[in-house]
């Protein structure tokens, strides 16, 4: 049925029936009692705008991102910015790189682009591959469901940072960096996600609803889509909401490494590299980079956690029943006894 009905009109009353809230207006109703992740889902706005607007944002300023500028360095000097504080100008909003004299702001704006695209490239990589995984050990034979659960063993026991570094030093430098680093995080770290996703497809495929679909004559892929994706988005769309920060997180080290996105193309990881010997002399070069990367990874760290929480009915309960006992807590604290007690007691006075 399209919809549930809560309560049915009683006979003579004239009172109709309420419908039941669909599943995304739940989860929108339990997501606005998490300010926290209202607020960091604004800052991840933000930050998502800024990465796609990078091109009119150095437009506005007037600068690229990969130009070299020789004459805003002194050479002399070992390539320190000419000017005053890194070489702030009205031209130049936050200052130039010293050695190179590439602008700054433009770097920042176009390094939100490359860090953020290759996180969520690579969440996309690690999500297709364990769903497809998770679904076929689950469904599949024992001895597939050996093979695939011994093949995932092998992926998640593998160093990701480890492998990563061995992976990226020996392609060759010709290939695009940033989808290189996406494929290479994605095709490492899937093991967490099939793991979760064959432990719900266990749990699934015993309910009623699919067994009489197996009974009807419907294929494994049938079934896959029609009746086990639907319970498996919103263990997968939690799961990968975390992936994300620690998939940013991974490439800003990669290419704080030097094995990552390569110079021109800007990265976060490779701004915090290249400020080492002259933050310094300017500030701006470490601070604006690595508070950009903590602020990111901060507000989809918590966005993460508030969708996990209005995902699962049971934890917002668990949440709704703790901030009871807190608040009760906190009335006997002021009052010396609890709102119960106080109730009984005026009960009583009126009796």
């Amino acid at each position: 049925m399209s919809e549930v009905l809560l309560a049915s009109p009683a006979a003579g009353t004239g009172a109709t029936p309420v419908p039941a809230a669909s599943g995304a207006r739940q989860f929108w109703r339990r997501l606005r009692t998490r300010r926290a992740a209202l607020v960091a889902a604004a800052v991840v706005a933000l930050l998502v705008l800024v990465a796609v607007a990078a091109p009119l944002f150095t437009a506005v300023e007037g600068q690229d991102p990969t130009t070299y500028h020789p004459a805003l360095v002194d050479s002399a000097r070992g390539g320190v910015p000419v000017g005053s504080f890194g070489g702030i100008s009205g031209d130049h909003w936050l200052g130039v790189e010293p050695q190179t004299g590439r602008d700054l702001f433009a770097r920042l704006v176009y390094g939100a682009r490359v860090s953020l695209g290759v996180a969520l490239a690579a969440t996309l990589v690690q999500v297709l591959i364990g769903v497809v995984v998770g679904i076929a050990s689950a469904l599949g034979g024992q001895w597939v469901d050996q093979l695939l659960s011994r093949l995932t063993d092998v992926i998640i026991a593998l160093p990701l940072m480890i492998m990563s570094l061995a992976l990226l030093a020996i392609v060759p430098g010709n290939f695009p960096r940033p989808v290189l680093v996406a494929l290479v995080i994605g095709l490492i770290a899937w093991g967490g996600i099939a793991k979760i996703v064959r432990a719900q497809t266990l749990t699934l495929k015993q309910l009623d609803h699919v067994a009489a679909a197996r009974l009807s004559g419907w294929g494994s892929w049938r079934i896959a889509r029609r009746e086990l994706l639907p319970g498996l988005a919103a263990p997968v769309i939690t799961y990968a909401a975390l992936l994300v920060p620690s998939n940013i997180t991974v490439e800003a080290a990669l290419s704080f490494l030097g094995v990552g996105v390569k110079p021109p193309t800007p990265s976060w990881g490779q701004m915090i590299t290249a400020a080492d010997v002259w933050y310094q002399a300017a500030p701006q070069y470490l601070l604006l980079p690595a508070g950009a990367l903590f602020l990111t990874v901060l507000a989809l760290t918590v966005l993460g956690d508030g969708i996990r929480t209005a995902l699962d009915p049971r934890a917002a309960s668990r949440l709704r029943v703790g901030t009871g006992r807190r608040r009760e807590a906190r009335v006997k604290d002021a009052t010396g006894e609890t709102a119960t007690t106080a109730t009984a007691a005026k009960t009583g006075a009126g009796a």
